[in-house]
């Protein structure tokens, strides 16, 4: 049994899922990793999906938003690197 986590380690948690949207987001416009090869561009954007997508089911959340959270993980599931 996992125990439930405080509120600033639950703040903390919010505000990593924020730097992988935006890290999701800018691979994506070609503003992150451009110098990088196809394959490390996708590596990054799945990685940080699969983040998005294990903490955006844990069941503490109150009313923070995950409008954000949730267009980047479609966005992230979409992307093919090229």
């Amino acid at each position: 049994m996992t125990d439930t986590p405080t509120t600033e380690q639950i703040a903390q948690n919010y505000t990593a899922m924020g730097h992988s949207v935006a890290l999701i987001t800018d691979v994506i416009a070609g503003n992150a990793m451009a110098d990088d090869n196809a394959a490390d561009r996708q590596d990054c954007v799945d990685r940080n999906t699969q983040h998005l997508e294990l903490m955006v089911a844990k069941d503490y959340w109150k009313s923070e938003s995950m409008t954000a959270v949730n267009a980047a993980i479609t966005a992230g599931n979409n992307y093919k690197a090229s």
